[in-house]
């Protein structure tokens, strides 16, 4: 065995060393040079080394990310180009338009052209957008475009509705229909005030009650509107207000700004809720009604008495403790006080009189709380004995006159009161004839056939009527009278005094018969006669019960007048036939439409109508024209309608019209209607069944002046039977209110009110006819014949650029007391409030003048005042008013825009209105069914 050599080096081991020994000294050099770093440059160098490295890096990725997205924009754009189509012209257009400035909008400040109104109505613009969108737009956006757009918009609207008003004619909605609409709503609440009274019972609520009772009689009247939800909802109310304004703004605007969604809604909220919301709301408050009544009667001092007849009708409990409080108040101040002297008689009586009125309102208050509401007339009826009023006195007090007229009628002797009366108007009559006739004479003018005859007709006509074998009914007096009467009358010339011992013998009768006077003074009409006169606390007649004093007075102040110068002594023969018809020809200097002449007579143009007329008798036949015009045609109708009582059904003139009564078509469609009026009136059959209406038509169609004076005869005797006018309980005022009212508005307005507001139409017929005619009498001696004239200019007036400027003027400083946003008016206190209710009806009875009490009554004039008062006081019924108002205002305003459909849409979904047309339906099926 031979002994182990030397080892065998391993061929991988030399690699592994020489690796090792390389590594080793990469860690060695390494370390080395970050010990001398960090010896070198400290041991937060490294810090910065790393800080340095992933800037680099960092930089690189942006630099690379943006080169890729430009060249990725490139390719895309390049991509669109190739293979998709061009864009439109516009779009570019309009992105360079945005890109450049904006550039003012220049606004006219011109409206109405009229500088006192437009700068005012550009304040209001301007605080309006001011307070209703700068306050908000400025923390959205600086850009003032919108807002002057907004303003452009306004201007232009107010411009169109400018121009709308200067073309509009506002003197048929001044004179009729405002005042036809107010009537109406005054009648609408009367109704209700009726319908509830009839129900009978205290109901908790009783002004909501009368709310909804007003509502229903409103579409009862109208058919097919009613206003409940637009009054009584809130939320409908802003939604009628916007949808009006929304279709004012399509009227008003051009197409293209009222197509801007935006603008437009700014404009109608602003228009809506910011102006026309508030001022409805403002004029529908009964607190400010109040005020302003208190304002317009602020000369009239307050009296006492009508003070406590004010407590003493009060029936809201809340008025009265109002007062009640108020004195309590003042009456702790006065005994607080420390006087002497002089002084403490004063304060003993002023504390005697607050006592007095706590003790009324206690009263007051204790009587409506339980219920047990007293009847003053049937009171006084059953009280004991009453003041006796001397018939005397009673025929010629127009108040007194009516209720024993009513009486007269209930018992069936009319026809001698009327006889009395009738004689009464012949008497001063034909002493006025008999006078004018003696001055004729003595100035050599002899006419003494003529006057005697139409003297004798109408002395006649009074026998005939009343006391003749065929009167219906006939006065019941001494056949020898008769008589004797009817031998003077056709023996000798009638006197004025040729009735007088058959009116004295009527009087004697009525005086004494029990059926009459007697039980007259026994009846509630004639405590309703005291209670109208005031003499139910304080009579200011005494007077015997067996009617000693009484005293026959032949001519009493204040009786009937009637006139002699319209009868005609133009004898009635049935073989007398009378043919008439409005010829094509007339004068030719007054016949521009070929119709009838228009005539120019200091200034006042009418229409004249040529009529030819053929009469033919056995032995001659004539033919005639004549000339009348429509108001002569109107006067003779009044004439034999008041005489004829059975033709008012049967003639129907052709109406009035008081502006544009000279149009072409106007006056070819009257001059028809007074064609088929004449040709009625002259039938045979109508002629033979009123025998004495010949004469006045032979009159009417004489060839002569026709002498108007309106059939004073006929006029001023009441017709034994009453006219029953239709005033149906649900119907609208209409504009020909009365056939009998002459063509001049003031009368027209006067009497409508009266008729709504004291309820005339209820009442006895002749006391309306009088009041009718003393109305008339009065604007003749104030205007005289040219008052149609004057209400035109004070119409024209009340719409000059003056007058409008001032109601503009006077909202903006009612909205924006100087140049600031009025804060909204915190509700006044309620007690506050019933003592300005209160006074107000305090004012309201003070300034009612004595002469209205001595005509239509004092009980009357209270009652109708207090009921116009009382209607002022609801919300919804005031806000039901202003509506109706607006809505004619528009109607007249855009005639051709059919606001009137419009409206009833809006109110198409009134709850009233549905349960009225389900009422309609269930009475009208059952008639269906039966066909």
């Amino acid at each position: 065995m031979s002994p182990p050599g030397p080892p065998t080096p391993d061929p991988t081991s030399a690699p592994l060393a020489s690796t090792s020994a390389t590594s080793l000294s990469i860690w060695g050099w390494g370390s080395l040079g970050l010990v001398l770093f960090l010896v070198t440059f400290g041991p937060f160098a490294i810090f910065y080394f790393a800080f340095y490295i992933l800037c680099f890096v960092g930089g690189g990725f942006v630099v690379t990310l943006l080169f890729g997205k430009s060249n990725s924009e490139k390719y895309l754009e390049q991509c669109e180009h190739s293979f998709l189509p061009c864009t439109s012209v516009g779009i570019p257009k309009c992105i360079e338009e945005m890109k450049r400035e904006a550039r003012p909008i220049k606004i006219d400040r011109r409206l109405t052209g009229a500088n006192i109104i437009d700068e005012p109505l550009q304040q209001v613009i301007q605080f309006s957008l001011r307070d209703y969108v700068q306050y908000w737009y400025y923390t959205l956006s600086d850009d003032e475009s919108f807002l002057l757009e907004i303003r452009q918009a306004l201007q232009y609207a107010l411009v169109q509705f400018s121009a709308r008003s200067k073309e509009t004619d506002w003197q048929p909605y001044f004179t009729t229909r405002l005042v036809d609409d107010f009537g109406t709503h005054l009648r609408v609440f009367r109704k209700a005030q009726q319908r509830i009274a009839e129900k009978g019972d205290q109901m908790k609520d009783q002004a909501e009650e009368l709310v909804d009772t007003f509502f229903e009689v409103e579409v009862e009247m109208e058919k097919e509107v009613c206003r409940d939800l637009v009054c009584t909802s809130p939320k409908d109310e802003e939604g009628f207000l916007r949808d009006l304004c929304e279709v004012l703004l399509y009227i008003l605007l051009p197409p293209g700004d009222f197509q801007n969604k935006i603008m437009r809604y700014f404009v109608r909220e602003i228009l809506s809720r910011g102006i026309l919301l508030p001022l409805i709301n403002q004029l529908s408050d009964p607190d400010y009604i109040n005020q302003y009544v208190i304002w317009m009667i602020r000369d009239s001092n307050c009296n006492y008495e009508a003070f406590m007849n004010i407590i003493k009708l009060s029936d809201n409990v809340g008025e009265l403790e109002a007062v009640k409080d108020k004195a309590s108040e003042e009456l702790q101040y006065l005994r607080s006080l420390d006087t002497a002297g002089d002084d403490i008689n004063t304060i003993k009586n002023q504390i005697n009189s607050l006592l007095y009125v706590i003790k009324v309102c206690d009263s007051r208050i204790q009587r409506l709380q339980s219920g047990k509401e007293i009847d003053t007339v049937k009171l006084a009826a059953n009280f004991g004995k009453l003041c006796t009023v001397p018939l005397d006195h009673i025929l010629v007090d127009n108040v007194a006159l009516q209720f024993f007229m009513d009486y007269m009628q209930q018992t069936g002797g009319q026809a001698h009161l009327f006889f009395w009366m009738t004689v009464e108007g012949y008497r001063v009559t034909a002493q006025q004839q008999l006078e004018v006739l003696q001055s004729r004479q003595k100035d050599g003018k002899h006419q003494t056939n003529q006057t005697k005859g139409l003297l004798r007709a109408a002395a006649f006509g009074v026998y005939e009527q009343y006391l003749s074998e065929k009167a219906s009914p006939r006065v019941n007096i001494d056949d020898n009278l008769v008589a004797k009467l009817a031998e003077t009358l056709n023996h000798e010339d009638p006197t004025p005094e040729i009735f007088d011992d058959i009116q004295r013998k009527v009087y004697e009768l009525m005086l004494r018969d029990e059926r009459f006077y007697p039980s007259f003074k026994q009846n509630v009409l004639y405590v309703r006669m005291l209670a109208e006169l005031d003499m139910l606390k304080d009579p200011s007649f005494r007077g015997s019960d067996d009617g000693e004093g009484e005293s026959f007075n032949g001519s009493p102040t204040g009786s009937i007048n009637l006139s002699l110068d319209d009868l005609s002594n133009v004898p009635s023969d049935e073989t007398v036939q009378l043919h008439a018809y409005i010829s094509d020809t007339v004068y030719a200097d007054y016949d521009p439409y070929a119709v009838a002449g228009v005539c120019n007579d200091h200034g006042k143009t009418y229409a004249l109508y040529a009529i030819t007329v053929h009469r033919r008798s056995p032995n001659s036949e004539e033919t005639w024209k004549t000339y009348r015009r429509y108001s002569d045609f109107h006067d003779f109708h009044m004439r034999i309608t008041e005489q004829f009582e059975n033709l008012a059904n049967i003639l129907k003139l052709p109406g009035k019209k008081t502006f544009n009564n000279m149009d072409r078509e106007f006056l070819e469609k009257r001059k028809k209607d007074l064609n088929a009026y004449l040709q009625l009136l002259l039938n045979p059959e109508m002629m033979k069944a009123s025998p004495a209406l010949a004469h006045y038509v032979y009159d009417f169609l004489e060839n002569k002046a026709y002498s108007k004076g309106k059939g004073d005869f006929a006029r001023k005797v009441p017709p034994l039977i009453q006219k029953t006018y239709s005033d149906p309980d649900h119907c609208r005022v209409a504009a020909p209110i009365d056939d009998n009212v002459d063509d001049n508005i003031p009368l027209r307005v006067m009497l409508l009110l009266m008729d709504e507001v004291f309820d005339l139409k209820e009442r006895n017929q002749w006391l309306r006819r009088n009041i009718k005619n003393l109305l008339q009498q009065l604007i003749r001696a104030t205007y005289g014949d040219t008052i149609n004239r004057k209400i035109v200019d004070h119409v024209d007036w009340m719409t000059s650029p003056e007058q409008v400027a001032d109601a503009v003027k006077r909202f903006r400083d009612a909205f924006w007391p100087n140049g600031i946003l009025a804060e909204t008016v915190p509700r006044r206190d309620k007690a506050i409030r019933m003592r300005t209710r209160v006074a107000g009806k305090t004012k309201l009875l003070e300034v009612m003048p004595d002469e209205l009490k001595h005509i239509i009554g004092a009980e009357t004039t209270r009652k109708g005042i207090l009921r116009v008062f009382e209607m002022f006081q609801h919300t919804q019924l005031n806000k039901r008013m202003v509506y109706v108002f607006l809505e004619r205002f528009l109607e007249t305003l855009f005639p051709q825009n059919k606001f009137h459909e419009l409206f009833n849409k809006l109110h198409s979904r009134s709850k009233q209105m549905q349960r009225y047309k389900q009422r309609l339906h269930s009475t009208q099926a059952p008639s269906l069914q039966k066909r």
